[in-house]
């Protein structure tokens, strides 16, 4: 059976594509673009369009910019002798909002994984490679998602940092705050114990 409007099911369609929106959270945005005005949907076009057209990937760290070095890289107060390392853009937004690390990143574009087809020479590996070679870093943090395809990466990039010489650290995983123990699968309680740190009195 056909909707009332063949433009309306196409928003809807394309907003169901979109990661996290399902059929009815797609209906509800195709219905407030409906609703709102024209300059509201123009400018919303606008940014997806401009987006795309203008967003480049940096040049040293592989992350996402407006120029060939994003802000981060061009920081000159930010702590050089610091990378952490991780797998996609979003995440550096994420880490970046906690305001609790002043060093520079860099973006992998993925994780290695052989099932999909996707190895070392696929994602940004050779460039840390090249940066830590350069000399100035001191420690690489690698903060990655506890999976099968992330520590296999992790593990990849340890043996190909090795003649470099630099510290490698990896964020701990372990239980978020507040977390009641009855909640928390097992596999985040192992990360947890392994990943603890000291008390001091």
């Amino acid at each position: 059976m056909e909707g009332p409007s063949k433009y309306l099911e196409n928003l809807i369609r394309e907003f169901s594509k979109l990661p996290g929106i399902g059929a009815k959270s797609a209906s509800r945005l195709a219905f407030h673009i409906l609703k709102s005005g024209g300059s509201e949907a123009e400018s919303l076009a606008r940014a997806v369009l401009e987006l795309k057209e203008n967003i480049v990937t940096c040049s040293i760290c592989g992350g996402i910019s407006d120029s060939d070095v994003c802000p981060i890289c061009a920081d000159s107060g930010r702590d050089r002798s610091s990378v952490c390392v991780v797998e996609n853009a979003r995440d550096v937004l994420i880490l970046e909002a906690t305001g609790s690390f002043k060093g520079i990143y860099h973006v992998l574009m993925g994780t290695i994984s052989p099932l999909d087809g996707i190895g070392p020479d696929d994602i940004n590996i050779r460039g840390l490679v090249e940066r830590c070679s350069a000399g100035g870093v001191a420690e690489v943090i690698l903060a990655l998602n506890p999976t099968i395809e992330g520590d296999a990466t992790c593990l990849y990039i340890a043996r190909a940092l090795k003649p470099s010489g630099v510290r490698l650290t990896r964020i701990a995983h372990g239980l978020p705050v507040g977390a009641d123990l009855d909640y928390v699968d097992s596999a985040t309680i192992i990360k947890s114990i392994e990943g603890r740190v000291e008390v001091h009195s």
